[in-house]
């Protein structure tokens, strides 16, 4: 088994700001997401043991820890790559089109994404779901618990608590307006893009 490292920021830790803190992206990336890093390689490696020495006692919280910490993992990736000290604005080209065609406009979808952010208990996502050519804003609690099955994140927003408490206090909806600040859309269309290639 390969140890799995974290991942850079691909900005500074003040580059947010003032959306998100210097001190807020220091901690929830070299902390938190670390400690989903550590928790998934931690995870391998138990089950790793347990099929080397045949016992099997504790399979169901290792896979319950892989599950959650693998999801942590992907999760915060995707979080730090769709957003840029240069963000903000509108989706344009394809991935525009298409949240126009399954949400009506732009301000729909935005509306229905705001409100999956203040419901859920850890994410909201835009995924894209290959299977039925659709986009779906969807509220994940914790990093798993109501994902959908086949479906691709493109857009991720982290709604735990740390992700804003030390900045917004419990004013959550503030944290989720400064968000589309900062959201970079060109990434966020080319994670769409790809996805239409593969796919379609």
């Amino acid at each position: 088994m390969t140890d799995r490292s974290l991942v850079e920021l691909p900005y500074e830790y003040d580059a947010l700001e003032p959306a998100i803190s210097e001190q807020v992206l220091e901690w929830h990336h070299d902390v938190h997401h670390q400690g989903y890093v550590n928790g998934w390689n931690n995870a391998e490696q138990g089950l790793e043991e347990q099929r080397e020495n045949g016992d099997y006692s504790s399979t169901g919280s290792l896979l319950n820890s892989f599950t959650h910490n693998f999801c942590g993992n992907v999760l915060h990736e995707l979080f730090w790559e769709n957003m840029s000290p240069n963000g903000g604005g509108k989706p344009s080209g394809d991935l525009m089109e298409k949240i126009e065609e399954d949400f009506g406009s732009y301000e729909a979808w935005k509306k229905e994404f705001k409100a999956a952010a203040s419901s859920a208990s850890g994410w909201a996502l835009l995924v894209y779901i290959p299977r039925e050519d659709e986009l779906h804003n969807v509220a994940v609690d914790k990093h798993d618990d109501g994902a959908v099955w086949g479906a691709h994140p493109v857009l991720a927003l982290d709604v735990w608590e740390h992700s804003y408490y030390h900045d917004y206090g419990p004013k959550r909806g503030d944290f989720i307006d400064s968000f589309f600040d900062v959201v970079n859309w060109d990434n966020v269309e080319e994670n769409y893009s790809e996805l239409t290639e593969t796919f379609n």
